[in-house]
């Protein structure tokens, strides 16, 4: 494989030598190390050979001393294709740009990837980093990594290290989010545990302070559960940091609307496409001017990027437009479609009002036509935590 690579590089040439004494020939070349390869019989006077480009000159001399005929069959190799280029500037010129495109572009960061955040967002991460000089189109040989992250961790307090590194022309930034200590719990503050809502106590667990129901108690929403007040024989009024758990079955009675009529778009009466580059910050347009925009009109954007075989990504997106233009007409759904929808959605306002460890037991739905739309009912049973820490003034 190296010597291929070799003889590729320098070039070769392949002859046909006709000699009545072709062992001279062969004799000859060893004589004045002239290399060869590759050398086949076509009859007892008559074989063809390779030879290096350079070398050609050197065995047409030398095959003058003895009565043999060298013919030129086939030129390979690198030089014979840059002595067919040396003509074709237009076709130099474009082939040194896209070297240099390649090369110069890697010099550049032109994408970006995050890994490890999940708590802080991407595009905030982004955005503190474009704030600090990193952004497509950075230079990234020289990123001052101290200087960096004593920047970007000023502004994302939930971020304890953050690294760039580039490869290629694509930045990897590593995070790592901090971890927050325990909510410490202030001895100092006078709480009361009261009822976030109504409902049947089913568990009571107080961790400290007096607890003021039991279970099977029915309280109401504000109601006091675990007084931070404790009154004692011994040591008589204490004002203490009150706090615990207490479960109780709590209802849930949730009414929506849900129209029976609505707009559907029924069919396509006019399509755009338009294409552009996105070089870095920069869009190369590759259409006129002029566009669909309308309420009626939808916008679909398809993002591709341009490697080359291997994966090597080029820092080129392709990003393809299409509008598309319909018609709209009101059309009336079953009672049994716009249902399936309210359910959803009071499912969706049942799991936002239950406190996060809440769980529900029973459901019951009920509809009832209203004009044009359809008011559909949930009746819930729940079982969740209901306590709740008020803070009480100091005396």
């Amino acid at each position: 494989m190296y010597r291929k690579m070799i003889n590729c590089l320098r070039g070769s040439v392949t002859v046909r030598v006709e000699s009545a004494y072709p062992e001279r020939v062969v004799n000859l070349c060893a004589a004045h190390a002239i290399p060869f390869w590759d050398l086949r019989w076509i009859d007892g006077a008559t074989f063809t050979v390779r030879t290096s480009f350079g070398a050609l000159p050197r065995l047409q001399a030398v095959t003058q001393q003895v009565d043999c005929s060298v013919t030129v069959v086939r030129r390979t190799g690198l030089p014979v294709l840059l002595l067919s280029l040396r003509r074709r500037y237009v076709l130099l010129a474009g082939a040194a740009l896209l070297l240099l495109f390649l090369f110069g572009g890697n010099l550049f960061i032109w994408d970006f990837q995050v890994t490890g955040n999940e708590t802080v967002p991407t595009e905030t991460i982004l955005r503190t980093l474009e704030e600090y000089g990193i952004t497509v189109g950075t230079f990234s040989m020289y990123i001052d990594q101290e200087a960096m992250r004593n920047h970007v961790l000023l502004e994302l307090p939930d971020v304890s290290w953050l690294v760039v590194n580039v490869k290629g022309c694509t930045a990897h930034v590593q995070v790592v989010e901090r971890k927050r200590p325990p909510q410490i719990v202030q001895e100092d503050e006078i709480t009361n545990v009261v009822a976030l809502r109504s409902g049947l106590v089913t568990r009571v667990e107080p961790l400290d302070g007096k607890a003021q129901v039991a279970q099977g108690s029915t309280v109401t929403e504000g109601q006091l559960l675990i007084s931070g007040v404790v009154d004692s024989t011994r040591t008589g009024v204490r004002l203490v940091h009150g706090m615990g758990r207490v479960w109780a079955r709590t209802w849930y009675d949730i009414s929506v609307l849900v129209p029976l009529q609505q707009e559907q778009k029924t069919q396509q009466t006019a399509q755009t496409t338009r294409i552009w580059l996105d070089l870095g910050k920069k869009q190369i347009k590759l259409y006129a001017k002029g566009s669909m925009l309308g309420p009626d009109c939808d916008k679909i954007l398809h993002y591709g990027a341009v490697c080359l075989p291997g994966g090597f990504r080029l820092p080129i997106t392709v990003v393809t437009e299409q509008t598309v233009r319909c018609t709209t007409a009101v059309t009336q759904r079953t009672e049994e479609e716009a249902q399936a929808e309210g359910e959803a959605q009071l499912l969706q306002l049942l799991e936002s009002q239950m406190t996060e460890d809440g769980t529900v037991t029973a459901t019951r739905f009920s509809t009832a036509r209203k004009g044009n739309y359809l008011l559909v009912t949930l009746w819930a049973e729940c079982h969740e935590q209901i306590g709740q820490q008020v803070v009480l003034p100091q005396p």
